[in-house]
């Protein structure tokens, strides 16, 4: 056995041996801690959104969720940085490239829809039922991914991505200040009504920030997507040349 397999397997006994004592020594909690016994207690009453989780993400940890989508908005940025150099230009088709079957073609023609409208779906209901913007960005951006790859050769402008990640963050930010002006502090969604406990359009600006959110992280995740389906080509061309 070589120093590599060695070290691996050290490593994963090791690995192994924290996770038994966590589990060995787990203990379930008895009581809510102080503050999830607040959230439980207050959160729908406070925020109007019948699915607590996303009540207390998108307001009292707003800045967490700021902070994740700025983190996303960074990776994105890098990888577009790192492939800028090796992109292939647009519509160029090389010999190296093969069309897409006719089942996927045919395939994304009929799902592409279907992708968007759930994807809509679940950013426009994520304070009534499980979902949100985050996790409706990405099923957006599962849809451009179908896209590229039933069309190698389509590309979605990097400068409207760029626009709707810009003004889908800057009105986050502008709803979070909106909050500290006619509410209680930053992201506080109780600047707008509440509205009917279970309705569309209820639970203050929290369908606003979600649908913000979504178009955000769905023009962050497309973004990453096409720079490495850029970069892919690239390379393709020069294993074609």
């Amino acid at each position: 056995m070589s120093t590599r397999h060695i070290l691996i397997a050290g490593l994963l006994g090791l690995l192994g041996l924290a996770f038994w004592h966590l589990a060995a020594d787990y203990l379930p909690d008895a009581a809510l801690n102080p503050t999830a016994a607040y959230y439980a207690a207050h959160a729908a009453d406070q925020t109007g959104a019948p699915n607590l989780v996303t009540g207390i993400i998108i307001t009292w940890r707003g800045l967490d969720t700021l902070g994740e989508v700025t983190v996303l908005f960074l990776t994105s940025a890098i990888v577009a940085l790192v492939l800028a150099q090796s992109k292939a230009p647009a519509g160029a088709a090389g010999p190296g490239f093969l069309p897409a079957g006719e089942l996927l073609a045919t395939g994304t023609r009929m799902l592409l829809p279907l992708i968007a409208l759930f994807g809509a779906y679940v950013i426009a209901n994520g304070h009534l039922s499980p979902g949100g913007g985050f996790q409706g960005g990405a099923v957006l951006a599962s849809g451009v991914l179908l896209a590229l790859l039933a069309q190698p050769r389509m590309r979605i402008g990097h400068a409207l991505l760029a626009r709707v990640e810009s003004v889908s963050g800057l009105g986050y930010i502008l709803v979070g200040l909106a909050g500290l002006a006619f509410a209680s502090g930053f992201l506080d969604t109780a600047f707008l009504p509440l509205g009917r406990f279970g309705a569309l359009l209820s639970a203050g600006a929290i369908p606003l920030i979600s649908v913000l959110i979504g178009l955000k992280v769905g023009a962050e995740f497309a973004t990453i997507l096409q720079s490495l389906e850029e970069g892919e080509d690239a390379a393709q061309e020069e294993d074609a040349a």
